[in-house]
């Protein structure tokens, strides 16, 4: 049986996205009806307990906890960013990120807000895409939005924090979504090379045991690309959090530096998905200011180490560069206004 390669590629994309979206739902409707229960969001536990290890071998223990949390996701970032490099003709891509850039840039952050996935798990769509498109502020857009608009993670906030921290860190990850990701692919020339074509671009008819033949073969391309780079991250991630806890920077005297500061480490650390919470409430129990909190929120799922080798592999150092720098303006401007 031969189907149309629109046809398949819509149902393996489908069921691929809707795989997901059940798998992240499910497990963030049951942390809401926690929290809202509790009044409390605990951080996962240690499948390996760092506090008695070697300092040394700590920043390795936090590593493979941290991808002990993250892999099931990770998985579907490669079966995604597999999905759309291998089935997905070319003159869809084009007609959805090759307009306006306004309209791209708000596409790219519907399409990534309900996929609720970490930074570094969205890093292979982003590469799935930036291949198929050469548009990196469109595919930027998802990258960013897949944690800064997460749903469930917004309305946990408005549950465990202020009103205003809710609507600071709602309004700053909107702004980073959809401004910051189109300053710096201005900022940036656009990458030179023309886009891949799918696997099963100029076929009229095509067999499904073909198509996820072309899936496996990409997935095994994307993992190959993007794995190594993101497990490196992690662990450099792992090491900065050792160097510089995130519990010790509410010791600070000035609270402009103690939010500036937080922007900053906030912004190269690898968190899972609703991690920045517990950590910012840490901050506030500590004696830190409501900005520290607001600027952990907005940088600290935005992006991370492990995406940031992802976007410079893709794009270039400056476009990493850039887009690193502005998570950090927009989420320490964030925690300044409040």
């Amino acid at each position: 049986m031969r189907l149309s390669p629109w046809l398949v590629a819509a149902l393996v994309l489908l069921a691929v996205l809707g795989a997901l979206v059940t798998y992240k739902a499910s497990g963030s409707l049951a942390t809401i009806e926690r929290v809202e229960s509790t009044g409390q969001l605990l951080p996962k536990a240690e499948r390996i307990a760092t506090a008695p290890l070697p300092v040394a071998m700590r920043p390795l223990a936090r590593a493979f906890n941290y991808l002990a949390i993250v892999w099931p996701a990770l998985v579907f970032g490669v079966l995604i960013g597999a999905t759309v490099r291998a089935l997905v003709p070319s003159a869809w891509l084009a007609g959805l990120f090759g307009g306006p850039p306004w309209r791209s840039h708000v596409l790219g952050g519907l399409a990534g807000a309900p996929l609720m996935l970490c930074s570094c798990c969205a890093a292979p769509i982003f590469a799935a895409i930036h291949d198929r498109t050469r548009l990196a502020g469109p595919a930027s857009a998802l990258l960013l939005a897949s944690p800064s608009l997460n749903p469930a993670a917004l309305a946990l906030t408005f549950l465990l924090f202020t009103p205003a921290v809710g609507w600071t860190r709602m309004a700053m990850a909107t702004i980073l979504v959809l401004a910051m990701s189109a300053l710096a692919a201005r900022l940036v020339p656009r990458t030179p090379g023309n886009a891949v074509d799918c696997a099963i671009e100029t076929e009229t008819r095509v067999h499904p045991a073909s198509a996820l033949r072309a899936i496996g073969v990409e997935a095994t391309r994307l993992a190959v690309q993007t794995l190594p780079l993101i497990v490196l991250g992690v662990v450099a991630s792992a090491v900065l959090v050792e160097i510089i806890p995130i519990a010790r920077l509410s010791e600070g005297s000035f609270d402009t530096a103690i939010v500036l500061l937080v922007a900053l480490v906030a912004v190269p650390i690898a968190l899972p998905t609703f991690a920045e919470i517990p950590l910012a409430l840490g901050l506030l129990a500590a004696g830190a200011p409501a900005g520290a909190a607001v600027a952990l929120l907005v940088a600290g799922p935005a992006i991370n180490l492990p995406s940031l080798l992802t976007l410079r592999r893709m794009t270039g150092t400056r476009y990493a560069m850039a887009l690193g720098a502005g998570t950090f303006l927009v989420a320490a401007v964030g925690g300044l206004l409040v």
